[in-house]
């Protein structure tokens, strides 16, 4: 999705941002990411995409029903790695073009 280019993490306020185990997996990978208490609380004009794009992944993910766990993670990494490059782009310019 973003071609091998660099990307950081952005870790809210959410409880499963904040958590400790959340830190520590994100760390022992090499991933990078703003902790929680560099991020401003209640801010979502800084993630602009978060909102849309759940938006998008529950309206094709949610529009039918699952046996298991399993099966809705499995629909949901599917829905999200085929997400199109316009939809990203237009959440993008759905925010900042008022």
């Amino acid at each position: 999705m973003f071609k091998n280019r660099h990307w950081i993490f952005q870790q809210d306020f959410a409880p499963a941002h904040r958590a400790r185990s959340t830190h520590n997996w994100l760390t022992t990978r090499g991933i990078d990411f703003i902790g929680h208490e560099d991020w401003p609380s209640s801010s979502p004009d800084l993630n602009p995409l978060n909102y849309k794009i759940w938006q998008h992944l529950e309206e094709t993910v949610c529009a039918k029903p699952y046996q298991n766990l399993e099966s809705l993670r499995a629909s949901l990494a599917k829905a999200a790695a085929e997400i199109d490059m316009n939809v990203l782009t237009e959440s993008i310019k759905g925010k900042y073009s008022k």
